[in-house]
Protein backbone atom coordinates (compact mmCIF):
# COMPACT_ATOMS: atom_id res chain seq x y z
CA UNK A 1 0.00 0.00 0.00
CA UNK A 2 1.35 3.58 -0.89
CA UNK A 3 2.03 6.16 2.01
CA UNK A 4 -0.60 8.65 0.31
CA UNK A 5 -2.99 5.92 0.39
CA UNK A 6 -2.76 5.45 3.85
CA UNK A 7 -2.61 9.20 5.03
CA UNK A 8 -6.00 9.58 2.88
CA UNK A 9 -7.54 6.40 4.69
CA UNK A 10 -6.80 8.10 8.08
CA UNK A 11 -8.07 11.59 7.01
CA UNK A 12 -11.00 9.57 5.52
CA UNK A 13 -11.91 8.05 8.28
CA UNK A 14 -11.16 11.28 10.55
CA UNK A 15 -13.52 13.12 8.39
CA UNK A 16 -15.85 10.41 8.34
CA UNK A 17 -16.03 10.05 11.68
CA UNK A 18 -16.75 13.75 12.52
CA UNK A 19 -19.37 13.96 9.55
CA UNK A 20 -21.07 11.18 11.49
CA UNK A 21 -20.53 12.35 14.86
CA UNK A 22 -22.12 15.89 14.00
CA UNK A 23 -25.20 14.02 11.64
CA UNK A 24 -25.91 11.80 14.61
CA UNK A 25 -25.65 15.11 17.25
CA UNK A 26 -28.59 16.71 15.63
CA UNK A 27 -30.17 13.45 13.89
CA UNK A 28 -29.87 11.84 16.93
CA UNK A 29 -33.03 12.03 18.82
CA UNK A 30 -34.81 10.57 16.17
CA UNK A 31 -32.60 7.88 15.46
CA UNK A 32 -31.95 7.14 18.88
CA UNK A 33 -35.12 8.48 21.27
CA UNK A 34 -38.04 8.36 19.12
CA UNK A 35 -39.10 5.07 18.58
CA UNK A 36 -37.87 0.89 18.84
CA UNK A 37 -38.30 1.06 15.04
CA UNK A 38 -36.64 3.82 13.99
CA UNK A 39 -33.88 2.68 15.94
CA UNK A 40 -33.69 -0.90 14.48
CA UNK A 41 -34.08 0.65 10.90
CA UNK A 42 -31.19 2.59 11.61
CA UNK A 43 -29.01 0.43 13.20
CA UNK A 44 -29.41 -2.01 10.03
CA UNK A 45 -29.04 0.26 7.53
CA UNK A 46 -26.36 2.81 8.51
CA UNK A 47 -23.84 -0.02 9.37
CA UNK A 48 -24.60 -1.60 5.99
CA UNK A 49 -24.14 2.46 4.37
CA UNK A 50 -20.96 3.05 6.05
CA UNK A 51 -19.33 -0.17 4.87
CA UNK A 52 -20.42 0.34 1.11
CA UNK A 53 -19.15 4.14 1.46
CA UNK A 54 -15.69 2.71 2.76
CA UNK A 55 -15.43 -0.33 0.25
CA UNK A 56 -16.39 2.05 -2.63
CA UNK A 57 -12.93 3.68 -1.25
CA UNK A 58 -10.93 1.37 -0.91
CA UNK A 59 -11.97 -0.03 -4.57
CA UNK A 60 -11.53 3.74 -6.07
CA UNK A 61 -7.86 3.73 -4.76
CA UNK A 62 -7.66 -0.07 -5.83
CA UNK A 63 -6.19 -0.99 -3.10
CA UNK A 64 -5.08 -4.82 -2.92
CA UNK A 65 -7.26 -7.44 -1.55
CA UNK A 66 -4.46 -8.59 0.47
CA UNK A 67 -3.93 -4.84 1.84
CA UNK A 68 -8.24 -4.45 2.85
CA UNK A 69 -8.05 -4.87 6.46
CA UNK A 70 -4.39 -2.88 6.74
CA UNK A 71 -6.61 -0.27 4.77
CA UNK A 72 -9.89 -1.21 7.36
CA UNK A 73 -7.98 -0.40 9.99
CA UNK A 74 -6.69 3.27 8.79
CA UNK A 75 -9.89 4.13 8.28
CA UNK A 76 -11.88 2.78 11.14
CA UNK A 77 -9.00 3.72 13.75
CA UNK A 78 -9.75 7.90 13.93
CA UNK A 79 -13.34 6.97 14.60
CA UNK A 80 -12.83 4.21 17.26
CA UNK A 81 -10.32 6.38 19.60
CA UNK A 82 -12.66 9.63 18.37
CA UNK A 83 -15.78 7.50 20.36
CA UNK A 84 -14.25 6.18 22.80
CA UNK A 85 -13.47 9.83 23.71
CA UNK A 86 -17.17 11.13 22.93
CA UNK A 87 -18.66 8.03 24.62
CA UNK A 88 -16.44 8.81 28.05
CA UNK A 89 -17.97 12.33 28.32
CA UNK A 90 -21.40 11.68 26.17
CA UNK A 91 -23.50 14.49 28.01
CA UNK A 92 -21.23 17.10 26.92
CA UNK A 93 -20.24 16.23 23.41
CA UNK A 94 -23.81 14.91 22.29
CA UNK A 95 -25.59 17.60 24.18
CA UNK A 96 -28.97 16.98 22.47
CA UNK A 97 -29.27 13.39 23.11
CA UNK A 98 -29.91 11.88 26.70
CA UNK A 99 -27.59 10.49 28.32
CA UNK A 100 -29.44 7.32 28.39
CA UNK A 101 -29.03 7.13 24.53
CA UNK A 102 -25.29 6.32 25.00
CA UNK A 103 -25.67 2.71 24.79
CA UNK A 104 -27.83 2.90 21.62
CA UNK A 105 -25.02 4.86 20.41
CA UNK A 106 -22.10 2.70 21.63
CA UNK A 107 -24.11 -0.03 20.19
CA UNK A 108 -24.78 1.51 16.81
CA UNK A 109 -21.20 2.01 16.27
CA UNK A 110 -19.56 -1.12 17.31
CA UNK A 111 -22.29 -2.42 14.70
CA UNK A 112 -21.02 -0.19 12.00
CA UNK A 113 -16.86 -0.51 12.55
CA UNK A 114 -17.65 -4.60 13.24
CA UNK A 115 -19.40 -5.18 10.00
CA UNK A 116 -16.70 -2.85 7.92
CA UNK A 117 -14.08 -4.62 9.63
CA UNK A 118 -15.51 -7.93 9.70
CA UNK A 119 -15.99 -7.58 5.58
CA UNK A 120 -12.52 -6.38 5.27
CA UNK A 121 -10.75 -9.11 6.84
CA UNK A 122 -12.69 -11.65 4.90
CA UNK A 123 -11.24 -10.04 1.88
CA UNK A 124 -7.92 -10.15 3.01
CA UNK A 125 -7.35 -13.74 4.09
CA UNK A 126 -9.53 -14.64 0.66
CA UNK A 127 -6.78 -12.77 -1.28
CA UNK A 128 -4.00 -14.65 0.90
Amino acid sequence: MKLFDMWLFLAFGLAFWIVGTLWYEVRGPRVFESSPQAYWINFILTPVLSAVICILILKWRQTPAANWSSAALLIALPGMFGEAALLSNFSRFMPHLRVESGGKYGAFLFAAYALFLTISEIVTVRAR
